[in-house]
């Protein structure tokens, strides 16, 4: 989260679309019946939705598009990720939690990181979507999306798949741990 430009280089593009290409076509079952070649026009379109996805990336969280929204034309990128990303765990949910604690802070909250990032936190559908997927947070938990209400009262939802099985949780809004993080989602 060093770049505050915005923009990538000619050299950080051809590295990233590298990547995901080799992660779009290793993983076919994601986004059956979508093409690369699509994609990538649409992603060179969109630098600064292009510069999101090297920031998920760069802090662990291998982006890859789930699905294609056909009356948007929209593609639609989760962090996908076996585990929370590792760049960006021990965070309280958002800056208010960050605020109100009193000792041992952590650096950041999801909610700010994901700002920072031009993505959004997974809501509780969209992480239940990604577990259709696969078998993700199987060690570790990752915050999503919380209701105004739970949070107005102190809590925070969070998600992690165990036994086969996806959880929701509540905790305060101002804990951390090494072990959660969030998954984002972003539209290009």
């Amino acid at each position: 989260m060093k770049n505050d430009q915005r923009n990538l280089s000619p050299e950080q593009q051809k590295e990233l679309f590298e990547i995901l290409k080799d992660r779009f076509e290793n993983n076919m079952n994601r986004h059956e019946g979508l093409h690369w070649a699509e994609l990538q026009a649409k992603l060179e379109a969109n630098p600064e939705k292009l510069w999101s996805l090297n920031e998920m990336e760069a802090t662990g969280g291998e982006p890859d598009v789930v699905t294609y929204d056909q009356e948007t034309k929209e593609y639609v990128f989760f962090d996908c990720s076996a585990e929370s990303p590792k760049g960006r765990r021990s965070i309280c949910y958002d800056r208010e939690a960050l605020e109100a604690r009193k000792k041992h802070k952590p650096e950041n909250s999801a909610m700010d990181m994901a700002t920072y990032m031009g993505i959004e936190i997974l809501t509780e559908e969209e992480y239940r979507k990604l577990q259709e997927l696969g078998n993700f947070d199987l060690k570790t938990s990752s915050w999503i999306q919380t209701p105004e209400r739970i949070r107005k009262l102190g809590g925070a939802l969070f998600c992690d798949r165990r036994y086969d099985t996806v959880f929701v949780y509540h905790n305060g809004a101002d804990s951390y741990y090494g072990a959660r993080g969030f998954r984002g989602v972003l539209t290009v």
